[in-house]
This record gives structure tokens, C-alpha cells and sequence, in this order.
């Protein structure tokens, strides 16, 4: 589990884009979960702003994660949530304890 590469990923939408960016976001999970290397991939929305959403992700590796970043469901979701996108923030960890 220590060569595991986990992504925190914070996607805050636009105030008036939230339903949209959720509902791409959710499109994401099924394709993703059935790439090689995902372990795991959950999506959250946070209770008290609901604009923001955070991807939990562990992969097998970061080259696996970076043929997932190049996948075009991935590619798709840019297009479609094009300007519906306030901030976004994604950190690579590792596991240290």
C-alpha cells in the first residue's frame, strides 16, 4: 500500500453551475473505476456548500493515473463543464503512516 498514489481533487462550481458540474462529475465514476490501475475512486459534496466536490482516488501508480488524466471521458467532462468551474484544486499524496 506504501507505492499507492492517492489524488485529492477539490472541484468548486460556480454558484448558478452546481447541478451540472455534479451530474459530469458522477459520469466520470463508472468509466474511471474500470481503468486499469483504479483502486479506488469516490466523489464527495460538501454538506455545507454544495458547490464543492472532492475525488478521493487511489491508484496502482502514477503512470496509471496519467493514462487515466488522458482518457477521453476525462476530456469530455473539460468540454462540457467549460467555464462552470470556480476553482480547482488537485494534490498527488503518498502514505506516510
Amino acid at each position: 500500500m506504501k507505492n499507492v498514489l492517492t489524488i485529492v481533487a477539490r472541484i468548486e462550481a460556480k454558484a448558478d453551475q452546481v447541478e451540472l458540474v455534479k451530474s459530469e462529475l458522477v459520469k466520470l465514476i463508472e468509466p474511471t473505476r474500470r481503468e486499469e490501475g483504479c483502486i479506488q475512486y469516490d466523489l464527495h459534496q460538501d454538506r455545507l456548500n454544495p458547490s464543492v466536490f472532492i475525488f478521493y482516488e487511489n491508484w496502482e501508480s502514477r503512470d496509471l493515473w496519467q493514462m487515466h488524466m488522458n482518457n477521453t471521458h476525462l476530456a469530455e467532462y473539460m468540454q462540457a463543464t467549460e467555464g462552470a468551474v470556480a476553482d480547482f484544486t488537485l494534490n498527488e499524496m503518498s502514505v506516510i503512516a
